[in-house]
């Protein structure tokens, strides 16, 4: 862009221009939310039958004829065993129109908060990108109106969100200190306990060192009194 080709009317105009854009684009990013969400509701209510696809209705139709022939065995050892049809056991072949987890409610409820956490963060990712595409839109147009060295010099300076939050490292965050700041974190109660008895030994230990001293000073008195002697 150059001042020769964008006049200041036509800035003006594409500046609004993106700012509707990203108010309708994150508009968009809601309601796509929305969509995501309802689209996995509807997933994880979906019931499927067995004749639904060409292969699961032939497994079907196979199972079922080796099911008769094991209810069939079942029968026959059954009027050996003198057992009556009425109460015979019998062997059956059903089909699950759904999976374990989205036929348990609290399998369901779980699935359903996880799915909603992750579009959360789909849409603040979206958001993000939108406000970026934008912002740098918006540079790009005021940069071609910019004339000074100095005010092109002003927009190169301004730091951009990797220089503000620069990446950790291990060292920075476990280093040494005493005591390490995972242990700070992990056990406040145990640290604190810690410290106490640190101070207190301190103490001890200065104590015992005035009395040592004392000592040495009077030693020293004894000493000075038996020589003028």
């Amino acid at each position: 862009m150059s001042d020769a080709t964008i006049t200041k009317g036509e800035r003006e105009d594409l500046q609004r221009l993106v700012r509707q854009r990203e108010k309708v684009l994150k508009s968009a990013a809601k309601q796509r939310s929305a969509e995501l969400l309802a689209d996995f509701e509807n997933q994880m209510g979906s019931e499927f039958s067995f004749d639904d696809d060409a292969v699961w209705e032939q497994a079907t139709k196979q199972a079922e004829v080796e099911v008769a022939k094991a209810q069939q065995k079942i029968a026959a050892r059954c009027r050996e065993l003198g057992i009556p049809e009425r109460f015979a056991p019998s062997l059956n072949l059903h089909w699950h129109g759904r999976g374990r987890d989205n036929s348990i409610k609290a399998r369901k409820t779980e699935l359903r908060n996880m799915a909603v956490a992750e579009i959360a963060a789909l849409e603040r990712k979206a958001i993000t990108q939108i406000e970026l595409s934008c912002l740098r839109a918006q540079e790009q147009i005021a940069i071609s109106g910019l004339t000074s060295d100095a005010a092109q010099a002003f927009i190169k300076d301004l730091p951009g969100v990797d220089t503000l939050m620069p990446a950790l490292t291990y060292a920075e965050i476990a280093g040494e200190t005493e005591p390490p700041i995972a242990e700070q974190l992990v056990t406040p109660n145990a640290l604190r306990q810690q410290r106490y008895r640190e101070r207190q030994a301190a103490l001890r230990d200065g104590k015992q060192a005035l009395c040592n001293a004392i000592d040495e000073t009077a030693q020293h008195a004894d000493k000075s009194t038996v020589e003028s002697a």
